[in-house]
């Protein structure tokens, strides 16, 4: 309904003091929610003048035995301490451990049973019997002294024959074995082998394969919590030498820089391996299919021993199987080359020679062109039905039908966790983070930079993670399965909404509706290179946006990262204004219309028949002054107060009382919890649209309701709040004035099972080759 503002002789709004305060904590700073600062990180977010951090450098030799699916290793370790302080024991990381037959991990999980129980369901009841855990042969000094350990499930205690001063450095071996299981089965799991079965070989994936050093840290001291199967890693940087020996017809695939081609390499595929060095437009095909099915038809019983070096990287990867294609190609990142290559088996073809290589070096391009220079010589993707990343080296699915056919949905699945999975080079393999502790913080910002290069392979990519309507469901869900960000990685109950979707969301909402792309980007790339090669924590990343920034973001993090309220913004309430210029005889006329309409009622239309004579029209005794009294006609002295008042007006008063603007008081209620900004389209009579943009601050005295008074040419036709879904509303049935009903929809699917990411069924590319 429209409104006619009554024009007072003073132009100014005033605002009552007796107005409540009606706010909690939204817009408080976080203060000591955070780590203070110190001389090893900065109030800035940045490491501080003192900032520090081990080392660990490793000599490895490993023996694959491919007979019995088994390794066996000896390692040389030498660790640095860089710290002020004295250690009297290391802590190492046994994660081979989660898998063996006592582990705890099945002990904590929840079980029960359902009227229909599934053969994986019941073995995860019942657990397993086989030897899968690490046996440590022996932990020496150099001199070949024992040194005395205490294994605490998957974490071992060294204890130093003498303490290890500041400064100083320690040198050990370690021998060791272990069986690698398979992991197609209900044990599953990161690394493993995967057999398959019409050409009887293997495909090994040997990830968290060797004693890895526990991370010792300013923050947090040791970093020795148990794994138990979600909660990644942290770990320590170093230099790694590292002899890999295979049967003598497998290809392997490792982190670092092959030593030693010409001796594991046949001369074809050592050309072929030179031409892929200079080719920037596409991979060259080092090992082809057909070599790679003929070599799977043959076991053979000799060995070759592949050499890798890695410098300073955080952990070390590989994979092994005679049944492997490999194909690479240069990408120029940083004023050199790096190698971006593949290795997959027939069961991936004919998507992943098209592919797979391709996506890795765009993802090589698009992340170092938001954060560092990509500064490793190789980046490599796997097809393994896996995903799961290592430095230079990732595991990822994406298998055709046997006729070669697949869905969309395999393809796109396929180069996302490619992305994903080579992405996670920056996040956490360089920006190294506390994955056990805080999973958000790789698996967030990561699942974020993979949403950006994802919308830069295709134009339509159907990102899942990123668009901030996509997590609205979640964070409508049940407040009881709800935690926040801010959660250890082991008590979150919807991981991946939780770890990866939500956080992202985050980062889009901040780069495209808070801060912009041009205030954020250079924050993050800040934070991005601040924290390269080092151990940064979440106080560190919250301080750096904001510093690199100068946007007070502490709001949000309240809110998206240390809180589970939803968004839920209704527009409850729109008044119409007009300013009110028109002459008495035009206010009179308007007031005798309204006068008449208020007091047209059905009673006075039936008794205008019903009473022939009132008693004041019978008996002139019973009138008065007011009886002949016209409250709408115009007076002199209306006249001579509308022409002074008319005449006290400036020239700026006068254009703005005949401006004939529209101005709309717009009613904001705060459903959901979470506070955002407020982003307004006004979709005017004449066709056209406007958008406004309030900031989140609007709420800082009231956090339930805020009104906002817009003052506009054109008359409004109607109003949405959050036109682009940019806020994560979880109802936007209430954003609409006058309101707008939309029907909800749901989707039918059904669930396949099988080797992940594998396309199954028909699908269009299969009904499109019967035609």
């Amino acid at each position: 309904m429209k409104k006619i503002i009554l024009l007072c002789l003073c132009f100014a709004c005033v605002w009552s003091a007796s107005a409540q305060r009606n706010h909690a904590e939204r817009f408080e700073q976080l203060g000591t929610m955070l780590r203070s600062p110190n001389v090893y990180r900065t109030a800035s977010g940045a490491p501080g003048h003192q900032y520090w951090q081990q080392k660990a450098d490793h000599e490895i030799e490993v023996e694959l035995d491919d007979e019995n699916q088994s390794i066996k290793g000896w390692q040389k370790v030498t660790y640095y301490n860089n710290s002020p302080d004295q250690l009297n024991y290391l802590w190492i990381q046994l994660d081979q451990n989660e898998r063996a037959a006592d582990s705890r991990t099945p002990k904590m999980a929840e079980s029960s049973i359902n009227p229909r129980m599934n053969l994986r369901q019941l073995e995860n009841i019942v657990w397993h019997d086989e030897d899968l855990g690490y046996k440590i042969n022996h932990v020496k000094t150099m001199e070949g002294d024992d040194i005395r350990v205490t294994i605490n499930n998957t974490m071992m205690r060294v204890d130093l024959p003498q303490p290890l001063a500041s400064g100083e450095a320690f040198e050990f071996t370690v021998d060791w074995n272990f069986n690698i299981h398979d992991r197609m089965s209900f044990i599953g799991g990161r690394p493993g082998y995967e057999f398959f079965e019409k050409d009887g070989n293997y495909l090994y994936t040997l990830a968290e394969w060797f004693p890895r050093m526990a991370v010792y840290s300013d923050f947090e001291g040791w970093q020795n919590k148990e794994f138990v199967g979600r909660g990644e890693f942290a770990l320590t940087f170093g230099d790694y030498k590292v002899r890999i020996t295979v049967p003598a017809d497998h290809m392997v695939g490792s982190t670092g820089v092959l030593q030693n081609p010409e001796e594991v390499l046949s001369s074809t595929e050592l050309q072929r391996w030179d031409q892929a060095k200079s080719s920037y437009d596409k991979p060259v095909v080092i090992r082809t299919q057909a070599e790679a099915e003929r070599l799977e038809k043959g076991k053979a019983k000799d060995k070759k021993t592949w050499v890798f070096h890695a410098d300073n990287v955080r952990d070390f990867a590989w994979t092994s199987s005679r049944k492997f294609i490999w194909d690479a190609m240069a990408v120029k990142q940083g004023g050199k080359d790096v190698m971006a290559m593949s290795y997959y088996g027939k069961e991936g073809n004919p998507l992943w020679e098209q592919y797979s290589t391709r996506v890795v070096a765009h993802t090589v391009k698009s992340y170092s062109e938001k954060t560092f220079d990509y500064p490793y010589p190789v980046a490599i993707s796997v097809e393994a039905s896996n995903g799961m990343e290592y430095p230079m080296i990732c595991f990822n699915y994406g298998r055709p039908d046997s006729d070669g056919t697949y869905t969309d949905a395999v393809k796109y699945g396929m180069i996302s966790v490619i992305i994903h999975e080579v992405g996670h080079n920056f996040f956490p393999m360089i920006v190294n983070s506390d994955e056990r502790q805080w999973s958000w913080m790789d698996e967030g910002l990561n699942t974020f930079m993979q949403f950006m290069a994802e919308q830069e392979w295709d134009r339509d990519y159907p990102s899942r993670r990123g668009p901030a309507h996509k997590i609205a469901p979640y964070m409508a869900s049940d407040p009881s399965l709800l935690e926040p960000i801010m959660t250890n990685s082991e008590n979150i109950i919807q991981f991946g909404p939780n770890a990866y979707a939500k956080p992202a969301t985050a980062l889009n909402i901040l780069r495209e509706t808070v801060m912009g792309r041009e205030l954020f980007d250079f924050a993050f790339k800040e934070y991005a290179q601040r924290w390269m090669f080092k151990h940064p924590t979440p106080e560190d990343f919250f301080r750096t946006m904001e510093d690199a920034s100068g946007v007070d973001l502490d709001w949000f993090w309240r809110g998206w990262f240390f809180g589970t309220d939803p968004v839920d913004i209704a527009l409850e309430q729109v008044n119409w204004y007009k300013l009110d210029n028109r002459s008495p005889a035009e206010k009179k006329e308007a007031a005798k219309r309204d006068f008449e309409m208020e007091e047209s009622y059905i009673s006075k239309t039936y008794n205008t028949k019903d009473i022939p004579q009132t008693i004041v029209e019978s008996d002139p005794s019973t009138r008065d002054f007011y009886n002949s009294y016209n409250p709408f006609s115009v007076t002199p002295e209306d006249e001579r107060a509308y022409r002074e008042f008319m005449d006290r007006l400036s020239s700026k008063e006068k254009e703005l009382l005949n401006s004939g603007l529209n101005f709309y008081e717009m009613k904001f209620r705060n459903e959901g919890g979470l506070v955002m900004p407020l982003i307004i389209q006004f979709n005017y009579t004449d066709g056209s649209s406007e958008v406004e943009r309030i900031p989140a601050e609007i709420w800082r005295l009231n956090e339930k309701q805020v009104s906002k008074v817009f003052a506009k040419k054109k008359e409004v036709k109607s109003i949405v709040l959050d036109p682009y879904r940019e806020t994560a509303d979880i109802d936007e049935a209430n954003n609409y004035w006058p309101r707008t009903f939309t029907p909800s929809r749901f989707e039918l699917f059904k669930s396949t099972n099988g080797v992940r990411g594998a396309s199954s069924g028909d699908n269009p590319m299969k009904k499109a080759n019967r035609k």
